[in-house]
Protein backbone atom coordinates (compact mmCIF):
# COMPACT_ATOMS: atom_id res chain seq x y z
CA UNK A 1 0.00 0.00 0.00
CA UNK A 2 1.27 3.49 -1.07
CA UNK A 3 0.10 6.64 0.40
CA UNK A 4 -1.33 9.74 -1.13
CA UNK A 5 1.38 12.60 -2.01
CA UNK A 6 -1.38 15.10 -2.22
CA UNK A 7 -3.39 13.89 1.02
CA UNK A 8 -0.28 13.83 2.90
CA UNK A 9 0.72 17.28 2.13
CA UNK A 10 -2.78 19.25 2.86
CA UNK A 11 -2.54 17.16 5.98
CA UNK A 12 1.35 18.11 7.26
CA UNK A 13 0.42 21.52 6.27
CA UNK A 14 -3.26 21.74 8.18
CA UNK A 15 -1.16 20.08 11.65
CA UNK A 16 2.11 22.69 11.39
CA UNK A 17 -0.20 25.68 11.08
CA UNK A 18 -2.32 24.70 14.18
CA UNK A 19 0.30 23.57 16.71
CA UNK A 20 1.81 26.92 15.21
CA UNK A 21 -1.25 28.84 16.89
CA UNK A 22 -0.33 26.38 20.01
CA UNK A 23 2.76 28.10 20.86
CA UNK A 24 1.19 31.33 19.77
CA UNK A 25 -0.83 30.67 22.72
CA UNK A 26 1.48 30.77 25.09
CA UNK A 27 3.14 33.87 23.70
CA UNK A 28 2.37 35.91 27.19
CA UNK A 29 4.41 34.48 30.00
CA UNK A 30 1.51 34.87 32.07
CA UNK A 31 0.39 31.21 30.96
CA UNK A 32 3.70 29.92 32.08
CA UNK A 33 3.98 31.89 35.78
CA UNK A 34 2.51 29.03 38.13
CA UNK A 35 0.97 25.88 38.11
CA UNK A 36 -2.56 27.00 38.06
CA UNK A 37 -1.96 29.13 35.56
CA UNK A 38 -0.11 26.68 33.51
CA UNK A 39 -2.40 23.80 34.23
CA UNK A 40 -5.52 25.47 34.39
CA UNK A 41 -5.55 28.88 33.15
CA UNK A 42 -6.39 30.53 35.94
CA UNK A 43 -9.73 29.30 35.93
CA UNK A 44 -10.76 31.67 33.20
CA UNK A 45 -12.78 30.06 30.59
CA UNK A 46 -16.08 31.00 30.06
CA UNK A 47 -18.87 28.06 29.04
CA UNK A 48 -17.77 28.27 25.27
CA UNK A 49 -13.91 27.15 26.07
CA UNK A 50 -14.48 24.55 28.06
CA UNK A 51 -17.24 22.90 25.68
CA UNK A 52 -14.61 22.90 23.52
CA UNK A 53 -11.67 22.31 25.51
CA UNK A 54 -13.39 19.36 27.41
CA UNK A 55 -15.04 18.13 24.17
CA UNK A 56 -11.42 17.98 22.75
CA UNK A 57 -9.94 15.64 25.29
CA UNK A 58 -13.22 13.43 25.66
CA UNK A 59 -13.65 13.36 21.91
CA UNK A 60 -10.31 12.08 20.19
CA UNK A 61 -9.19 9.84 17.52
CA UNK A 62 -8.94 6.99 19.38
CA UNK A 63 -13.19 7.72 20.00
CA UNK A 64 -14.01 8.13 16.08
CA UNK A 65 -11.61 5.38 14.61
CA UNK A 66 -12.24 2.79 17.81
CA UNK A 67 -15.88 3.38 17.62
CA UNK A 68 -16.21 2.57 13.65
CA UNK A 69 -13.40 0.00 14.02
CA UNK A 70 -16.08 -1.48 17.21
CA UNK A 71 -19.05 -1.22 14.61
CA UNK A 72 -17.01 -2.78 11.68
CA UNK A 73 -16.15 -5.84 13.78
CA UNK A 74 -19.54 -5.89 16.45
CA UNK A 75 -21.82 -4.08 14.89
CA UNK A 76 -24.80 -2.21 17.20
CA UNK A 77 -22.41 -2.86 20.53
CA UNK A 78 -20.08 0.08 19.79
CA UNK A 79 -23.52 2.13 20.69
CA UNK A 80 -22.47 1.86 23.96
CA UNK A 81 -20.88 5.29 23.80
CA UNK A 82 -23.91 6.64 23.35
CA UNK A 83 -25.72 5.63 26.74
CA UNK A 84 -22.27 5.65 28.81
CA UNK A 85 -21.68 9.48 27.98
CA UNK A 86 -25.26 10.63 28.47
CA UNK A 87 -25.17 8.76 31.71
CA UNK A 88 -21.82 10.22 32.61
CA UNK A 89 -22.95 14.03 31.98
CA UNK A 90 -26.47 13.55 33.45
CA UNK A 91 -24.02 12.35 37.08
CA UNK A 92 -21.36 15.22 36.28
CA UNK A 93 -24.24 17.61 36.20
CA UNK A 94 -24.80 17.21 40.38
CA UNK A 95 -20.98 16.97 41.46
CA UNK A 96 -19.30 18.87 39.32
CA UNK A 97 -20.21 22.18 40.55
CA UNK A 98 -19.48 21.44 43.91
CA UNK A 99 -16.07 19.67 43.45
CA UNK A 100 -15.00 22.79 41.38
CA UNK A 101 -15.92 25.53 44.08
CA UNK A 102 -13.68 23.53 46.41
CA UNK A 103 -11.12 23.42 44.10
CA UNK A 104 -11.08 27.04 43.42
CA UNK A 105 -11.59 27.48 46.92
CA UNK A 106 -8.26 25.93 47.97
CA UNK A 107 -6.81 26.23 44.70
CA UNK A 108 -6.33 22.76 43.74
CA UNK A 109 -5.72 21.67 40.24
CA UNK A 110 -5.86 17.54 40.57
CA UNK A 111 -8.49 15.35 41.83
CA UNK A 112 -5.68 13.97 44.28
CA UNK A 113 -5.37 17.49 45.61
CA UNK A 114 -8.91 17.33 46.37
CA UNK A 115 -8.31 13.89 48.25
CA UNK A 116 -5.78 14.93 50.06
CA UNK A 117 -7.40 18.09 51.76
CA UNK A 118 -10.98 16.04 51.79
CA UNK A 119 -9.06 13.83 54.07
CA UNK A 120 -6.42 15.22 55.21
CA UNK A 121 -4.20 11.68 53.53
CA UNK A 122 -1.52 12.07 51.52
CA UNK A 123 -1.53 7.94 50.86
CA UNK A 124 -4.71 8.10 49.49
CA UNK A 125 -3.59 11.16 47.23
CA UNK A 126 -0.44 9.32 46.14
CA UNK A 127 -2.66 6.62 45.30
CA UNK A 128 -5.43 8.76 43.60
CA UNK A 129 -2.38 10.31 41.71
CA UNK A 130 -0.65 7.24 40.78
CA UNK A 131 -3.72 5.10 39.06
CA UNK A 132 -4.10 8.39 37.10
CA UNK A 133 -1.01 8.69 36.14
CA UNK A 134 -0.47 4.86 35.49
CA UNK A 135 -3.95 4.56 33.47
CA UNK A 136 -3.31 7.70 31.40
CA UNK A 137 -0.23 6.64 29.95
CA UNK A 138 -2.10 4.04 27.54
CA UNK A 139 -4.63 6.99 26.59
CA UNK A 140 -1.81 8.51 25.05
CA UNK A 141 -0.46 6.13 23.30
CA UNK A 142 -3.88 5.18 22.06
CA UNK A 143 -3.32 9.21 20.56
CA UNK A 144 0.14 7.81 19.28
CA UNK A 145 -1.62 4.98 17.44
CA UNK A 146 -4.48 7.26 16.18
CA UNK A 147 -1.85 9.39 14.73
CA UNK A 148 0.05 6.46 13.49
CA UNK A 149 -2.78 4.74 11.91
CA UNK A 150 -3.45 7.90 9.88
CA UNK A 151 -0.13 8.20 8.67
CA UNK A 152 0.66 4.78 7.93
CA UNK A 153 -2.48 5.18 5.32
CA UNK A 154 -1.45 8.89 3.99
CA UNK A 155 2.53 8.35 3.70
CA UNK A 156 3.33 4.80 3.64
CA UNK A 157 5.70 4.89 1.13
CA UNK A 158 6.56 8.68 1.23
CA UNK A 159 7.93 8.93 4.38
CA UNK A 160 9.49 7.25 7.65
CA UNK A 161 6.29 6.82 9.59
CA UNK A 162 7.39 6.00 12.97
CA UNK A 163 9.70 9.35 12.61
CA UNK A 164 7.08 11.18 11.21
CA UNK A 165 5.03 10.38 14.63
CA UNK A 166 8.25 11.13 16.68
CA UNK A 167 8.04 14.27 15.52
CA UNK A 168 4.70 15.33 15.88
CA UNK A 169 4.56 13.86 19.53
CA UNK A 170 7.56 16.12 20.00
CA UNK A 171 6.48 19.25 19.15
CA UNK A 172 3.02 18.65 20.96
CA UNK A 173 5.32 18.12 23.72
CA UNK A 174 6.77 21.81 23.07
CA UNK A 175 3.99 23.77 22.83
CA UNK A 176 2.43 22.17 25.67
CA UNK A 177 5.81 23.04 27.58
CA UNK A 178 5.47 26.31 26.31
CA UNK A 179 2.04 27.36 26.57
CA UNK A 180 0.41 25.29 28.89
CA UNK A 181 -3.34 24.51 28.68
CA UNK A 182 -4.04 27.63 26.75
CA UNK A 183 -2.20 25.90 23.75
CA UNK A 184 -4.67 23.33 23.24
CA UNK A 185 -7.60 24.94 24.35
CA UNK A 186 -7.22 27.33 21.20
CA UNK A 187 -5.96 24.94 18.81
CA UNK A 188 -9.52 22.71 20.01
CA UNK A 189 -11.84 24.74 19.03
CA UNK A 190 -9.65 24.35 14.97
CA UNK A 191 -9.78 21.06 15.88
CA UNK A 192 -14.00 20.77 16.94
CA UNK A 193 -14.78 22.54 14.31
CA UNK A 194 -13.15 20.77 11.77
CA UNK A 195 -14.69 17.26 13.30
CA UNK A 196 -18.05 18.45 12.83
CA UNK A 197 -17.61 19.69 9.24
CA UNK A 198 -15.88 16.76 8.32
CA UNK A 199 -17.50 14.02 10.28
CA UNK A 200 -21.38 15.49 9.17
CA UNK A 201 -19.59 15.57 5.38
CA UNK A 202 -18.69 11.97 5.72
CA UNK A 203 -21.44 10.27 7.04
CA UNK A 204 -24.17 12.38 4.67
CA UNK A 205 -21.86 11.75 1.46
CA UNK A 206 -20.43 8.35 2.05
CA UNK A 207 -23.72 6.79 2.00
CA UNK A 208 -24.96 8.70 -1.07
CA UNK A 209 -21.14 7.50 -2.84
CA UNK A 210 -22.21 3.93 -2.28
CA UNK A 211 -25.24 3.22 -1.90
CA UNK A 212 -27.07 6.17 -3.30
CA UNK A 213 -28.85 7.22 -0.35
CA UNK A 214 -29.18 6.52 3.22
CA UNK A 215 -32.11 4.08 3.00
CA UNK A 216 -30.66 2.51 0.71
CA UNK A 217 -27.66 1.81 2.62
CA UNK A 218 -30.01 0.69 5.29
CA UNK A 219 -31.65 -2.05 3.18
CA UNK A 220 -28.69 -3.07 2.09
CA UNK A 221 -27.76 -3.20 6.18
CA UNK A 222 -30.84 -5.36 6.59
CA UNK A 223 -30.76 -8.05 3.88
CA UNK A 224 -26.83 -8.24 4.08
CA UNK A 225 -25.78 -8.20 7.64
CA UNK A 226 -29.20 -7.53 9.89
CA UNK A 227 -27.51 -8.85 12.92
CA UNK A 228 -24.53 -5.75 12.81
CA UNK A 229 -27.96 -4.03 13.99
CA UNK A 230 -28.64 -6.33 16.89
CA UNK A 231 -27.02 -6.58 20.59
CA UNK A 232 -26.24 -10.34 21.23
CA UNK A 233 -28.04 -12.05 24.18
CA UNK A 234 -25.42 -14.27 24.84
CA UNK A 235 -22.19 -14.54 24.70
CA UNK A 236 -18.95 -12.40 26.38
CA UNK A 237 -20.34 -9.33 24.87
CA UNK A 238 -24.09 -9.66 25.63
CA UNK A 239 -26.89 -6.90 27.20
CA UNK A 240 -25.18 -7.85 30.80
CA UNK A 241 -21.79 -6.57 29.02
CA UNK A 242 -23.38 -3.07 27.16
CA UNK A 243 -25.03 -2.53 30.18
CA UNK A 244 -22.09 -2.52 32.89
CA UNK A 245 -19.76 -0.83 30.12
CA UNK A 246 -21.90 1.86 30.05
CA UNK A 247 -22.66 2.44 33.61
CA UNK A 248 -18.76 1.93 34.31
CA UNK A 249 -17.74 4.11 31.33
CA UNK A 250 -19.96 7.07 32.35
CA UNK A 251 -18.68 7.25 36.45
CA UNK A 252 -14.84 7.06 35.00
CA UNK A 253 -15.42 9.72 32.54
CA UNK A 254 -14.66 13.00 34.76
CA UNK A 255 -12.27 10.55 36.96
CA UNK A 256 -9.58 10.71 34.36
CA UNK A 257 -6.82 13.17 35.17
CA UNK A 258 -7.65 15.05 31.57
CA UNK A 259 -11.37 15.41 31.76
CA UNK A 260 -10.69 17.10 35.60
CA UNK A 261 -8.03 19.75 33.96
CA UNK A 262 -10.59 20.66 31.67
CA UNK A 263 -13.39 21.60 34.26
CA UNK A 264 -11.14 22.93 36.97
CA UNK A 265 -10.13 25.35 34.06
CA UNK A 266 -13.74 26.64 34.24
CA UNK A 267 -13.96 30.50 35.86
CA UNK A 268 -17.45 29.09 37.37
CA UNK A 269 -19.45 26.67 38.88
CA UNK A 270 -22.48 27.56 36.44
CA UNK A 271 -20.38 27.16 32.87
CA UNK A 272 -19.55 23.70 34.07
CA UNK A 273 -23.61 23.04 34.45
CA UNK A 274 -24.38 24.37 31.41
CA UNK A 275 -21.43 22.27 29.68
CA UNK A 276 -23.04 18.97 31.21
CA UNK A 277 -26.49 20.23 28.81
CA UNK A 278 -24.16 20.90 25.85
CA UNK A 279 -22.02 18.08 25.88
CA UNK A 280 -24.19 15.27 24.56
CA UNK A 281 -24.62 17.70 21.62
CA UNK A 282 -21.31 15.72 20.23
CA UNK A 283 -23.32 12.61 20.50
CA UNK A 284 -24.73 13.57 17.32
CA UNK A 285 -21.61 12.87 15.35
CA UNK A 286 -20.82 9.65 17.61
CA UNK A 287 -24.41 7.97 16.66
CA UNK A 288 -23.47 8.78 13.02
CA UNK A 289 -19.91 7.93 13.21
CA UNK A 290 -21.17 4.55 14.50
CA UNK A 291 -22.47 3.65 11.38
CA UNK A 292 -19.70 4.59 9.49
CA UNK A 293 -18.17 1.47 10.46
CA UNK A 294 -21.15 -0.58 9.45
CA UNK A 295 -21.17 1.12 5.98
CA UNK A 296 -16.90 0.36 5.65
CA UNK A 297 -18.17 -3.27 6.61
CA UNK A 298 -20.50 -3.38 3.56
CA UNK A 299 -18.22 -1.63 1.19
CA UNK A 300 -14.36 -2.54 2.12
CA UNK A 301 -13.00 -5.98 1.33
CA UNK A 302 -13.19 -8.84 3.74
CA UNK A 303 -10.11 -9.14 6.10
CA UNK A 304 -9.80 -5.34 5.89
CA UNK A 305 -7.76 -4.66 9.19
CA UNK A 306 -10.89 -2.95 11.40
CA UNK A 307 -8.36 -0.27 12.95
CA UNK A 308 -8.31 1.16 9.58
CA UNK A 309 -11.80 0.57 8.78
CA UNK A 310 -12.66 4.47 8.65
CA UNK A 311 -9.04 4.98 6.61
CA UNK A 312 -9.83 2.84 4.44
CA UNK A 313 -13.21 4.13 3.85
CA UNK A 314 -12.22 7.58 3.15
CA UNK A 315 -8.95 6.50 0.90
CA UNK A 316 -11.01 4.48 -1.16
CA UNK A 317 -14.01 7.13 -1.20
CA UNK A 318 -12.58 10.76 -2.41
CA UNK A 319 -9.10 11.84 -3.74
CA UNK A 320 -6.28 13.02 -2.58
CA UNK A 321 -7.46 16.65 -1.52
CA UNK A 322 -10.61 15.35 0.85
CA UNK A 323 -8.41 12.41 2.30
CA UNK A 324 -5.77 15.24 3.55
CA UNK A 325 -8.93 17.16 5.14
CA UNK A 326 -9.83 14.05 7.27
CA UNK A 327 -6.41 12.77 7.75
CA UNK A 328 -5.71 16.63 9.01
CA UNK A 329 -9.01 16.13 11.39
CA UNK A 330 -7.94 12.75 13.08
CA UNK A 331 -4.28 14.07 13.41
CA UNK A 332 -5.26 17.07 15.24
CA UNK A 333 -8.03 14.48 17.27
CA UNK A 334 -4.60 12.31 18.73
CA UNK A 335 -2.31 15.46 19.11
CA UNK A 336 -4.15 18.16 21.07
CA UNK A 337 -5.70 15.72 23.48
CA UNK A 338 -2.46 14.13 23.80
CA UNK A 339 -1.50 17.61 25.30
CA UNK A 340 -4.25 18.03 27.94
CA UNK A 341 -4.04 14.49 28.81
CA UNK A 342 -0.38 15.35 29.16
CA UNK A 343 -0.89 18.31 31.11
CA UNK A 344 -2.80 16.12 33.78
CA UNK A 345 -0.62 13.39 34.24
CA UNK A 346 2.14 15.74 34.72
CA UNK A 347 0.22 17.65 37.40
CA UNK A 348 -0.46 14.99 39.12
CA UNK A 349 2.98 13.50 39.06
CA UNK A 350 4.89 16.79 40.27
CA UNK A 351 1.69 18.19 42.77
CA UNK A 352 0.73 15.17 44.89
CA UNK A 353 3.80 12.45 43.98
CA UNK A 354 7.09 14.65 43.57
CA UNK A 355 6.09 17.58 46.08
CA UNK A 356 4.12 15.38 48.53
CA UNK A 357 6.28 12.52 48.80
CA UNK A 358 9.51 13.79 47.78
CA UNK A 359 10.07 17.12 48.23
CA UNK A 360 7.37 18.80 50.30
CA UNK A 361 9.38 22.43 50.40
CA UNK A 362 9.65 22.44 47.35
CA UNK A 363 9.21 26.43 45.96
CA UNK A 364 6.46 27.61 43.25
CA UNK A 365 8.71 28.72 40.55
CA UNK A 366 10.46 25.14 40.88
CA UNK A 367 7.40 23.28 41.12
CA UNK A 368 6.00 24.89 38.03
CA UNK A 369 9.01 24.40 36.08
CA UNK A 370 9.14 20.43 37.08
CA UNK A 371 4.91 20.34 36.22
CA UNK A 372 6.50 21.83 33.17
CA UNK A 373 9.18 19.32 32.06
CA UNK A 374 7.02 16.17 33.29
CA UNK A 375 5.40 16.76 29.96
CA UNK A 376 8.45 15.35 28.11
CA UNK A 377 8.45 12.56 30.34
CA UNK A 378 4.88 11.68 30.24
CA UNK A 379 5.08 11.72 26.40
CA UNK A 380 8.19 9.78 25.79
CA UNK A 381 6.89 7.12 28.16
CA UNK A 382 4.13 7.32 25.74
CA UNK A 383 5.84 6.93 22.81
CA UNK A 384 8.22 4.04 24.14
CA UNK A 385 5.05 2.23 25.60
CA UNK A 386 3.40 2.99 21.83
CA UNK A 387 6.26 1.89 19.32
CA UNK A 388 7.23 -1.45 21.28
CA UNK A 389 3.49 -3.01 22.62
CA UNK A 390 1.15 -1.53 19.91
CA UNK A 391 -1.18 -4.06 20.24
CA UNK A 392 -1.73 -3.84 23.99
CA UNK A 393 -2.72 -0.08 23.72
CA UNK A 394 -7.02 -1.07 23.48
CA UNK A 395 -6.97 -3.49 25.94
CA UNK A 396 -4.81 -1.71 28.37
CA UNK A 397 -6.82 1.78 27.62
CA UNK A 398 -10.67 -0.31 28.44
CA UNK A 399 -8.55 -1.74 31.61
CA UNK A 400 -7.57 1.96 32.36
CA UNK A 401 -11.24 2.53 32.14
CA UNK A 402 -11.78 -0.14 34.99
CA UNK A 403 -8.69 1.16 36.88
CA UNK A 404 -10.11 5.06 36.85
CA UNK A 405 -13.28 4.53 38.29
CA UNK A 406 -12.25 3.00 41.15
CA UNK A 407 -11.30 6.05 42.88
CA UNK A 408 -15.44 7.20 42.27
CA UNK A 409 -16.16 7.10 45.50
CA UNK A 410 -13.51 9.23 47.14
CA UNK A 411 -13.91 11.60 45.12
CA UNK A 412 -17.71 11.92 44.59
CA UNK A 413 -18.90 10.02 47.28
CA UNK A 414 -17.63 12.34 49.41
CA UNK A 415 -18.73 15.50 48.30
CA UNK A 416 -22.24 14.59 49.71
CA UNK A 417 -21.54 11.76 52.49
CA UNK A 418 -20.04 14.15 55.24
CA UNK A 419 -18.61 10.83 57.53
CA UNK A 420 -17.20 8.82 55.11
CA UNK A 421 -13.60 7.99 56.29
CA UNK A 422 -10.58 7.79 54.56
CA UNK A 423 -9.38 4.02 56.12
CA UNK A 424 -12.88 2.92 54.33
CA UNK A 425 -11.78 4.69 51.34
CA UNK A 426 -8.36 3.36 50.98
CA UNK A 427 -9.71 -0.12 51.58
CA UNK A 428 -12.05 0.35 48.77
CA UNK A 429 -9.90 1.68 46.62
CA UNK A 430 -6.97 -1.18 47.23
CA UNK A 431 -9.89 -3.88 46.58
CA UNK A 432 -11.61 -2.36 43.81
CA UNK A 433 -8.11 -2.41 41.90
CA UNK A 434 -7.14 -5.86 43.13
CA UNK A 435 -10.58 -6.97 42.03
CA UNK A 436 -10.32 -5.89 38.60
CA UNK A 437 -6.90 -6.77 37.47
CA UNK A 438 -7.63 -10.47 39.00
CA UNK A 439 -10.75 -10.86 37.02
CA UNK A 440 -9.00 -9.03 33.83
CA UNK A 441 -6.09 -11.34 34.71
CA UNK A 442 -8.01 -14.51 34.77
CA UNK A 443 -10.84 -13.85 31.73
CA UNK A 444 -12.98 -14.45 34.98
CA UNK A 445 -15.65 -11.62 33.96
CA UNK A 446 -18.59 -13.75 33.51
CA UNK A 447 -19.82 -11.42 30.59
CA UNK A 448 -19.45 -8.31 32.89
CA UNK A 449 -17.37 -5.20 32.05
CA UNK A 450 -14.08 -5.50 34.69
CA UNK A 451 -14.50 -2.45 36.26
CA UNK A 452 -18.10 -3.55 37.40
CA UNK A 453 -16.68 -6.49 39.76
CA UNK A 454 -13.61 -3.60 40.83
CA UNK A 455 -16.46 -0.99 41.62
CA UNK A 456 -18.90 -3.23 43.41
CA UNK A 457 -16.19 -4.95 45.81
CA UNK A 458 -15.31 -1.19 46.26
CA UNK A 459 -18.69 -0.13 47.32
CA UNK A 460 -19.00 -3.19 49.64
CA UNK A 461 -16.04 -2.64 51.74
CA UNK A 462 -16.68 1.34 52.36
CA UNK A 463 -19.85 0.53 53.27
CA UNK A 464 -19.01 -2.19 55.52
CA UNK A 465 -15.36 -0.58 56.89
CA UNK A 466 -16.81 2.71 57.35
CA UNK A 467 -18.75 2.62 60.52
CA UNK A 468 -15.90 1.16 61.99
CA UNK A 469 -13.94 4.28 61.47
CA UNK A 470 -16.35 7.21 61.86
CA UNK A 471 -15.50 7.73 65.43
CA UNK A 472 -11.80 8.43 64.53
CA UNK A 473 -12.94 11.02 61.76
CA UNK A 474 -12.05 14.54 62.39
CA UNK A 475 -13.51 17.72 60.80
CA UNK A 476 -11.52 20.06 58.38
CA UNK A 477 -11.72 23.22 56.40
CA UNK A 478 -12.71 21.16 53.48
CA UNK A 479 -15.54 19.19 55.54
CA UNK A 480 -16.56 22.09 56.61
CA UNK A 481 -16.47 24.26 53.44
CA UNK A 482 -18.80 21.32 52.09
CA UNK A 483 -21.06 20.46 54.80
CA UNK A 484 -20.98 23.28 57.38
CA UNK A 485 -22.16 26.99 57.28
CA UNK A 486 -20.44 27.81 53.82
CA UNK A 487 -22.55 24.77 52.40
CA UNK A 488 -25.75 26.36 53.51
CA UNK A 489 -24.77 29.55 51.59
CA UNK A 490 -23.82 28.46 48.60
CA UNK A 491 -26.16 25.33 48.48
CA UNK A 492 -28.83 28.49 48.31
CA UNK A 493 -26.79 29.68 45.75
CA UNK A 494 -27.00 26.30 43.28
CA UNK A 495 -30.55 25.62 43.74
CA UNK A 496 -30.78 29.18 42.55
CA UNK A 497 -28.70 29.16 40.01
CA UNK A 498 -29.98 25.43 39.01
CA UNK A 499 -33.52 27.27 38.76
Amino acid sequence: MTGNATALSVTASIVLVVVLIGFLAGKNKSSRSSVEEWSVGGRRFGTLLVWFLVGADLYTAYTFLALTSQSYTVGSLAFFAIPYSILAYSVAYFFLPKLWKVAKTYQYTTLADYAKGRFDSKLLSSLVAIVGVLMLIPYIDLQLSGIQNTLQIAGSGIVNVKVVVIISFLLVALYTFFSGIKGPTYTAIIKDILIWVVMLFLVVSLPMIHFGSWGSMVDTLTQKAPKMLTIPTSGPKSYAWFITASFVSALALFMWAHAATGVFTSKSADALRKNTILLPVYNIVLILVIFLGIVAKLVLPAGTDAKFALLELVRTSYGGGMQGIVYATIALASLIPCSIMAIGASNLFANNIYRDLINPNVAPKKLTMVTRSMVFVVIGLALVCGLLFPTALVSLQLLGVSGMVQIFPAIVFSLFWRSQTREATISGLVVGLIVTFTVYATNSAHGIYEGFWGLAANFVVVSVLNPFFVRKRQENQVTEFLFGEQEAKTGGTLLEEAM
